[in-house]
């Protein structure tokens, strides 16, 4: 990892075509969708809803899935509390950089920290930033388990789960709450879209 010492003779170039650029180019406002909450509350299934009718709509998206980065960009990392950390912010930089670019990001992370979400949020800077708590009780999230991830938990054979033997930190004023024990996944979808549309 990197500190101030070792970065502090970088100057970001200033170049001409800038987010303001493409922004006008892609002709849609870019924003940083962050949805948190346990693992089978319906994270990454009301994201798909959102991005699909997203797409549709010919905006351009990108979804950064926990799952999926963990097997690219943050394959080096593990479950304790700092990996927890840097896999946030790993996560945040790019989805700012997608933002730079014009995008509407789509982040699907658990991210149990209050003050990880805080770091996420700063690091999106100017951009549209939306805390999404997609909230299900850890009763309703362990009865669904579609990976049969807490059953593994249960028996040790995970460590560091979040809501097992990690804490989930709930957000204390998010941008969108959903409760999946009692809204269905295309009510969510709604709710963020409607969020979206006003921002």
């Amino acid at each position: 990892m990197t500190n101030e010492a070792s970065t502090s003779h970088l100057y970001a170039h200033d170049f001409r075509i800038d987010p303001e650029s493409r922004r006008r180019l892609l002709r849609q406002t870019p924003a940083i969708l962050w949805f948190t909450g346990l693992s089978g509350s319906g994270k990454s299934a009301i994201a798909d809803g959102v991005e699909a009718r997203l797409h549709v709509s010919g905006r351009l998206t990108y979804t950064l899935d926990g799952d999926s980065v963990r097997l690219g960009l943050c394959k080096d990392l593990g479950f304790s509390d700092d990996d927890r950390h840097e896999n946030v912010r790993r996560v945040s930089e790019v989805a700012k950089l997608m933002a730079d670019a014009g995008l509407v990001v789509l982040v699907c992370l658990i991210s149990p920290f209050r003050s990880d979400r805080e770091l996420a949020k700063s690091i999106a800077g100017k951009h549209n930033f939306a805390e999404i708590h997609v909230h299900a009780s850890l009763a309703v999230a362990e009865a669904r388990d579609p990976k049969g991830l807490y059953r593994l938990a249960r028996r040790g054979a995970i460590q560091h789960f979040t809501g097992v033997d990690s804490p989930y930190e709930q957000p204390t004023a998010p941008d969108v709450f959903i409760d999946t024990c009692l809204l269905s996944i295309n009510e969510g979808v709604e709710i963020v879209l409607n969020w979206l549309d006003r921002h």
